[in-house]
């Protein structure tokens, strides 16, 4: 993964690093089945690998191919990528250890799901109870932005559509 995200942030060529970049998700969605997450990788698979490369490279259809050098090296967003890496890095600190039994997970919220789960939901499969009932909001949530995404990228799509059209490229004027 680490060889990815260098190679993604070396090339110039947008193509190629759309292309990595679903590259990236699907390692990232082995090394979440590798965890034992097989629901987060399935996701990470659907809309990482899946419908984000689509809609990147609907939208590099309506661009050029390659980055433009701007010659200069943009400092601000440099220090706020910075800053929030050091953000990110520092809300992690206190985070358990990786399977510790005895972090709040496993002795708050798992339980309760694994003795309540059935008969709350009458869903046989825990994790689906779970994704399905009492996580639904974020499953609704994860819904709307795909779905806004792609009616984003229609729209840029029809909207260049309409360009030539206008200009008289591609087709008649009606």
């Amino acid at each position: 993964m680490t060889i990815t995200v260098v190679m993604v942030v070396r090339l110039h060529n947008l193509f190629a690093v759309v292309m990595l970049g679903g590259i990236y998700s699907l390692l990232a969605a082995t090394m979440f089945v590798l965890f034992d997450a097989v629901d987060v990788a399935f996701t990470e698979a659907a809309v990482g690998a899946g419908v984000s490369t689509v809609l990147l490279l609907g939208a590099l259809a309506l661009t050029s191919r390659e980055e433009k050098d701007t010659g200069k090296l943009a400092v601000i967003p440099l220090i706020i990528v910075i800053t929030v890496g050091i953000a990110l890095i520092y809300g992690t600190l206190d985070m358990p250890l990786y399977g510790d039994p005895n972090a709040p997970i496993h002795v708050h919220v798992a339980p309760y799901y694994l003795e309540r789960g059935m008969v709350e939901t009458s869903v046989p499969n825990i994790v689906t109870a779970v994704l399905a009932s009492y996580r639904g909001f974020d499953t609704l949530g994860e819904v709307c932005v795909v779905f806004t995404a792609g009616i984003g990228v229609l729209m840029l799509l029809s909207r260049e559509r309409l360009t030539r059209r206008y200009r008289g490229v591609g087709g008649d004027k009606r």
